[in-house]
């Protein structure tokens, strides 16, 4: 089984979200929106994930101009991110990547050929980060035109064992201070970013590797550089990070047993629709 991350340049049209939600419904296990980011992150999980991903980014395309976006975080296209992760019995550290590389070039080949999306792989070749650098420089469109698409831009299309994108806001107003703790705690597990979001500043984190350093372990680092207001998971985690977590804690972490990958399949397995 797969769960596919499809990250888009919009996080503040209710209407056009809800649009795209229901497209996805048959295999969505979780939306998360955010409008300073102006970014919603849309996991699908089961057997209909292929079809959900590209009916959902044919419909993004069609709708979204990525000339009009505006949002603090970085983006190369309103179908921004579409990394494909194993789950089931390959969630874990050591899983398997084969049948997500298959599925991630399957996926690219499809949006390069029928919608003109240019997609950069990325995975065991290469992180997410180098594609942000070096895409049309020097790197070049694994598939599609090697020009940006005149209103969707280009896609980062990826295989990759899952992770837990996690925010920690600040207690406090100092971009500054966010964007030197971001740098501080980077490390090969940790992928940070200081952003000001409206009067808030935020550490928004990759933890690439949940399972050596899960929110928890970010949260403590921060806390250690400045007073915190409160973290907020982006999407899903990982039973198994999570119940790494003593539970008196979840609640000022902002973790919660519903928002694990797994409640959310079983759930998913529940209604048929998988």
């Amino acid at each position: 089984m797969l769960e596919c991350v499809v990250n888009i340049s919009e996080g503040r049209n209710e209407e056009i979200l809800a649009s795209f939600a229901s497209l996805a419904s048959r295999a969505l296990i979780d939306l998360h929106s955010d409008p300073a980011h102006n970014r919603s992150v849309f996991t699908l999980a089961g057997d209909a994930v292929a079809g959900a991903s590209r009916a959902l980014t044919k419909d993004v395309i069609s709708r979204l101009d990525i000339r009009a976006h505006t949002g603090v975080h970085p983006r190369i296209g309103v179908v921004d991110v579409v990394p494909f992760v194993p789950i089931g019995d390959e969630l874990k550290p050591e899983g398997n990547l084969e049948e997500a590389i298959a599925a991630r070039d399957e996926f690219a080949r499809w949006a390069g050929e029928e919608v003109g999306l240019p997609c950069f792989l990325y995975g065991p070749e290469r992180s997410l980060p180098d594609v942000r650098r070096q895409a049309f420089a020097e790197l070049q469109p694994d598939f599609g035109p090697d020009h940006p698409h005149e209103t969707a831009g280009a896609c980062c299309v990826g295989a990759r064992r899952a992770l837990v994108a996690y925010n920690v806001i600040l207690d406090i107003d100092d971009l500054a201070l966010a964007r030197s703790i971001a740098t501080a705690i980077r490390s090969p597990a940790v992928r940070a970013l200081g952003f000001g979001v409206g009067d808030e500043a935020q550490v928004s984190c990759n933890l690439i590797a949940p399972w050596a350093v899960g929110p928890a372990d970010v949260y403590d680092e921060i806390a250690d550089r400045a007073p915190i207001r409160r973290g907020e998971l982006v999407g899903l985690v990982p039973a198994s990070v999570l119940d790494a977590i003593a539970k008196e804690r979840w609640p000022i972490l902002g973790l919660r047993d519903e928002a694990t990958i797994e409640a959310r399949v079983a759930a998913l397995d529940r209604k048929g629709v998988g």
